[in-house]
């Protein structure tokens, strides 16, 4: 199992930044790689990801989820095995740090030496990167969930 720990600050303020986060079917428009992600009830997600060619699918259970602090999440089914936390701290009204842990299994010879290479780490550094971006440029969220898992 490998981990990658990444954070980003964004200049929003933390409601924002974790009411757009709970938006998980807009993830593909700062997530690389992501095709399309459905929202099937209020825990499961189901993902459709493309990266460096190869195809996949599962399905993400939310295992807790507390608004403007955190969503935590486990791959339940399908073709990839992670498990993660995203995490919203106060800097200031307009100001929070998103930070993102995420614990992943690479399988086979060429997800492995991506791993040993530094791609998911690069990937996750992109896609917090293209998340400020996103919701700085929009300046509110697209929706909310504000339950508690």
């Amino acid at each position: 199992m490998s981990q990658v720990e990444e954070s980003i600050e964004v200049d929003v303020p933390v409601r924002i930044a974790y009411n757009q986060w709970t938006q998980f079917e807009t993830f593909p428009h700062f997530m690389d790689g992501v095709e399309r992600i459905t929202q099937v009830n209020d825990t499961l997600t189901h993902w459709e990801t493309k990266v460096a060619g190869v195809a996949r699918e599962f399905d993400a259970e939310i295992t807790e989820q507390i608004p403007d602090e955190r969503v935590a999440w486990t791959t339940v089914g399908g073709e990839a095995k992670q498990a993660g936390v995203v995490t919203f701290h106060h800097l200031a009204d307009s100001k929070t740090k998103v930070m993102l842990q995420l614990d992943y299994d690479p399988e086979g010879f060429t997800e492995n030496m991506g791993d040993k290479l530094g791609f998911v780490k690069r990937q996750v550094t992109g896609d917090l990167k293209r998340f400020k971006e996103y919701i700085e440029a929009r300046g509110t969220e697209t929706g909310s969930w504000r339950g508690e898992v």
